[in-house]
């Protein structure tokens, strides 16, 4: 039953956008497959749903072609070293603003911070931070340095994603157009 309610909610935040060939390769390359990751982490992939339905868990970043929940390897890393029950408050700590805190827990439960390869508040600080500098620099020599280091955060994207998220991602933004635009 949780197997269907994920996929249920998952959809429900992204859409329904299908999964193509080149999308699995792309997602098999990058994310694991929920009930392998709890096998090896000695969890029950059906109580890991129910905490990912009840807003204590992220939700996985992708559903396969096959239906399999595709989470990235580091899933656990953050509940392991904060604590159980203790994610959510010191997750929204990390910011200033506590309202904007909530906003990034929002967005940490949807899954869709796909954008990232370690998904942490200090990533995702440091990705803001970097587009906000990019957007304001003018010199290339200053440019590049700043795309570079975007770049070691960011993997690269799929189809899916600009499909499910109505366009162009920040790496086609932020780190392809601006490196053609150095380059010309």
């Amino acid at each position: 039953m949780s197997q269907e309610a994920l996929a249920a909610r998952f959809r429900e935040v992204n859409g329904e956008h299908p999964m193509s060939a080149e999308d699995d390769a792309y997602v098999n390359r990058q994310y694991r497959v929920l009930a392998e990751l709890c096998a090896e982490h000695g969890r029950d992939p059906d109580d890991v749903r129910r905490l990912m339905l009840a807003g204590e868990l992220p939700l996985p970043g992708y559903l396969r072609s096959d239906g399999a929940e595709m989470v990235p390897a580091d899933l656990f890393e953050l509940p392991d070293q904060v604590g159980p029950g203790d994610l959510h408050a010191w997750f929204v700590a990390q910011w200033e603003d506590i309202a904007e805190g909530n906003e990034e827990w929002e967005a940490y439960l949807s899954g869709q911070y796909v954008c990232l390869h370690s998904v942490t508040p200090a990533t995702i600080q440091r990705k803001g931070e970097l587009i906000q500098a990019i957007d304001a620099t003018t010199d290339p020599a200053a440019l590049k340095p700043l795309v570079d280091e975007l770049d070691e955060l960011e993997p690269e994207f799929t189809g899916y994603d600009r499909l499910r998220f109505g366009g162009p991602v920040s790496r086609d933004t932020h780190i392809t157009a601006i490196r053609e635009r150095l380059d010309s």
